[in-house]
């Protein structure tokens, strides 16, 4: 096979553990391979499919040395200029700047320019937590499904609006651009680059290998309760309303009569702000506050469900488990499991 050309894109600000971090688990799919039982480097069968060994170069916008999150500098190995085809291209996350938010402005037009052209030309783009900001700067995110880290969230979509961003999700794939959310995320990025680029055996051996999951678990059951209650005053007030009526069937009209909006102001302004429709947001909202009753009380489940309005305990389950990535027993025991 032709051997691939993989870029990691360095920022001034990147997160350390990304940038390196992503060199390393690329070369842990080689090593990997390596040592399979299966493998023999030296005397090859015919017709055996040669190990996968990408040429990785670390590059900075205009070739310079870069000074990373955590001010250390850091000298690439090229510049994007002198790349003008590539496979695969991994942007890690950025340390936040005082605000806690990442920089205004990430990239310029070189590099946006030819980021367009990589998606142009077929490369597989991959944005890990902040770092598909870079990739929304250039304008590839327009009209896609993407997501970043659940604390940026509103920010990412504030600032690009035309994006459809997904909240809480681990890794979303739309077409050949791959984001992800959270910090430790270039794990899942580096895990879905492999596995497009070199197959499911060798995803699966370099996960083992460096004794990592190879499927990206959810951010839901992270995420702190009542986050997005910090962001903006309507939001404040929906939630209000969601919570002072939980054990009630609250509908998308009820709860646009209460805020003083139409149904379709409703509708857009939630969308605009939490990517969600009303009536995902009322069930996210109660999930959240599952969440805490979970590890905080003893409660059984059912009762829950019914404390939250869900009469049916199966609907309460389902939509506990499609957005918290675990049923809420799991949940319940993953919570005791984390500070024992």
């Amino acid at each position: 096979m032709s051997r691939q050309t993989l870029i990691i894109m360095a920022f001034n600000q990147a997160l350390p553990s990304a940038l390196l971090g992503i060199a390393d688990m690329l070369t842990l799919a080689n090593l990997s391979q390596q040592h399979s039982p299966s493998n023999n480097e030296t005397h090859l069968e015919p017709g055996c499919i040669e190990p996968w060994r990408p040429n990785v170069l670390i590059a900075s916008i205009d070739g310079k040395e870069i000074v990373d999150g955590q001010g250390r500098t850091f000298r690439p190995d090229c510049g994007i200029a002198d790349i003008d085809q590539c496979d695969g291209v991994l942007i890690p996350g950025f340390v936040p700047c005082a605000n806690g938010l990442p920089p205004e402005q990430l990239s310029n037009d070189d590099c946006q320019s030819w980021l367009k052209h990589q998606h142009e030309q077929g490369a597989l783009l991959g944005g890990s937590c902040s770092g598909a900001f870079v990739l929304a700067e250039a304008g590839l995110l327009n009209k896609r499904r993407c997501t970043t880290t659940w604390w940026l969230h509103y920010e990412f979509s504030q600032r690009f609006p035309l994006t459809n961003a997904a909240w809480g999700s681990a890794l979303v794939q739309d077409g050949n651009i791959i984001t992800s959310g959270g910090p430790l995320s270039w794990v899942d990025i580096s895990l879905r680059m492999i596995r497009k680029l070199a197959g499911n055996d060798a995803a699966n051996r370099a996960a083992d290998f460096a004794v990592v999951d190879s499927l990206p678990s959810s951010q839901e059951k992270y995420i702190p309760q009542g986050h997005m209650l910090s962001v903006d005053p309507f939001i404040i007030k929906a939630e209000h309303m969601i919570r002072k009526t939980l054990d009630q069937s609250l509908s998308t009209v009820e709860l646009a009569d209460a805020l003083a909006v139409s149904e379709r102001t409703l509708h857009r302004r939630l969308k605009t702000l939490v990517g969600e429709a009303p009536k995902a947001f009322m069930d996210r909202v109660r999930m959240d506050m599952a969440k805490t009753l979970l590890h905080t009380s003893n409660r059984q489940i059912n009762h829950i469900a019914l404390e939250f309005g869900y009469t049916d305990e199966s609907v309460f389950r389902r939509l506990f488990r499609k957005q918290v990535g675990m049923s809420p027993s799991e949940y319940r025991r993953w919570q005791g499991q984390r500070f024992e």
